[in-house]
């Protein structure tokens, strides 16, 4: 099993930023890759940032120049800067983590972290 813990959600005024945590403990080789998702009220939910193993990152359009995502593979801890946000930003950011467990790649998702934007 893999535990993942979120942190760093909460109210902030537009313009502000934040910066988001995931966590994992647990029995596990590798973090094989890491995707942050947010879904806002009535709306699907949608990838925001994404990083691989290889370090490679990748961004929404609507997020690019404003996110940067990271890893601290000795914490097994993922981040998402969040900066110049806007009210559309707001919903509940959820992290995915595939982490190799023995020989066999497992799917992993943290209880999400609500994001408000005020205007």
């Amino acid at each position: 099993q893999v535990q993942l813990v979120e942190s760093g959600g909460g109210l902030v005024q537009a313009g502000g930023s934040l910066r988001l945590s995931c966590a994992a403990s647990g029995s596990f080789f590798s973090i094989h890759a890491t995707r942050w998702y947010r879904q806002a009220p009535g709306k699907q939910r949608e990838v925001v940032a994404a990083i691989i193993d290889s370090g490679s990152t990748d961004y929404a359009d609507s997020v690019k120049g404003r996110f940067a995502i990271s890893r601290d593979n000795a914490k097994n801890t993922v981040y998402l800067q969040i900066n110049s946000l806007k009210p559309e930003d707001t919903g509940v950011y959820y992290c995915n983590v595939i982490a190799r467990v023995g020989s066999v790649m497992m799917n992993y998702w943290g209880q999400g972290t609500q994001v408000t934007v005020s205007s």
